[in-house]
């Protein structure tokens, strides 16, 4: 479980995720890392970010709120990134790093992270050029790990996309089809480069300046189990899972579920602007509603399933997160893209619960209001 991981992305959610992870790893005697952290863009406004990344001291991540009932206030100064790179003006470096060093690769490259740049459409994409996309840029750099060693590499994305690991994949072996790459390293790509799915959760509220975040203890990386696949390091926050289905059911529909009912309550009853997640469950009849919600739509559709126990446990550690004391989430950041969040996360629950579900009196009543304003 040894091995360079290179991370691409600079994102506070990774510094307080995956780094922390490899952190109390090595701290706790693992042979695991040490990280090199990638600027994709190239922003050189970003600068003094990529270089932060490079200092031995570390940087600090504050892990505050609720545990098992428990406020936790913990200080951890985190040492497994060794050096940060940009994309764009170490590209030499980085291409030696990866060809020679890597083990793992990680990635957070945000909502537009897959899109591949027009540019990147083309054979000129492996002549050495420092491609535009972070798909371009893999690409490129497996290719030249391939004509120099074709060592084996596992792929890590941790972006918030469904399936992650298979839309990545997918879009380097149509980069690589389209640079006319041949036919030995799309084998390659599809042989001994391991892409599993993952999925993250960590809600980490806010960056600390340079670099370092401001997270809450609830963790998780679920990781799909494929054959071959190595862990960059061990961690009770890891799980290997054979299928990621089940824990996306529950974060998408109990965590954020959650979310857009307490979003449609905020934006029904003219509540106050600012208000926080946390605010607004300490008004008891919100609270009573939400918890009704869980009780009586929400969990006896988990229990059809056969998911009622994990279910129940998901639901109380929720709703620690949403009472943590140090977060400061505003309902009105979540009511965003309202109409969508209550297709996807409440609209798709009651889906997959079928024709033969319980009664979801409420659940129902908030997917009739806005199908009625689309059709209005």
């Amino acid at each position: 479980m040894s091995g360079r991981i290179i991370q691409f992305g600079t994102s506070r959610f990774l510094q307080a995720h995956v780094a922390l992870f490899v952190h109390e790893a090595r701290a706790s005697g693992q042979d695991a890392g040490p990280i090199a952290v990638v600027q994709v863009s190239g922003s050189p406004a970003r600068a003094s970010r990529v270089a932060a990344f490079g200092r031995s001291e570390g940087y600090p991540v504050i892990i505050q709120g609720l545990e098992n009932g428990q406020k936790v206030d913990r200080h951890v100064t985190v040492t497994s990134i060794d050096r940060g790179l940009s994309a764009v003006s170490d590209w030499a470096a980085l291409t030696a790093l990866f060809v020679g060093d890597a083990a793992f690769v990680v990635s957070n490259t945000g909502d537009a992270g897959y899109e591949i740049a027009d540019v990147d459409r083309a054979p000129a994409l492996l002549d050495g050029r420092v491609p535009a996309s972070f798909p371009g840029k893999l690409t490129a750099l497996l290719h030249s790990r391939w004509q120099d060693n074709a060592k084996p590499l596992t792929v890590l994305p941790c972006e918030l996309v469904n399936r992650n690991g298979q839309v990545l994949q997918a879009a380097v072996l149509e980069l690589a089809s389209l640079a006319l790459a041949p036919e030995g390293f799309i084998d390659w790509l599809r042989r001994d480069v391991i892409w599993p799915d993952t999925l993250v959760d960590r809600i980490v509220s806010e960056p600390l300046d340079p670099i370092g975040a401001v997270a809450e203890p609830y963790a998780i990386w679920v990781i799909e189990r494929r054959p071959g696949l190595t862990l960059p390091c061990a961690h009770p926050s890891i799980v290997m899972a054979d299928d990621l289905e089940p824990f996306e059911r529950l974060k998408l529909h109990i965590l954020n579920l959650g979310h857009t009912v307490l979003a449609e309550l905020w934006r029904q009853s003219g509540r106050p602007g600012g208000e926080t997640v946390r605010e607004i469950l300490a008004d008891p009849t919100i609270r009573a509603r939400l918890d009704a919600v869980y009780a009586q739509e929400v969990l006896p559709g988990f229990a059809m399933h056969g998911m009622g126990t994990q279910a129940e446990r998901y639901v109380n550690d929720t709703l620690g997160r949403f009472l943590n004391p140090f977060l400061a989430h505003r309902v009105a950041d979540i009511a965003q893209n309202h109409a969508v969040k209550v297709e996807r996360r409440i609209a798709a629950f009651l889906a997959w619960l079928g024709d033969a579900r319980h009664p979801t009196p409420v659940l129902d009543e908030i997917v009739a209001r806005h199908q009625n304003r689309s059709a209005a």
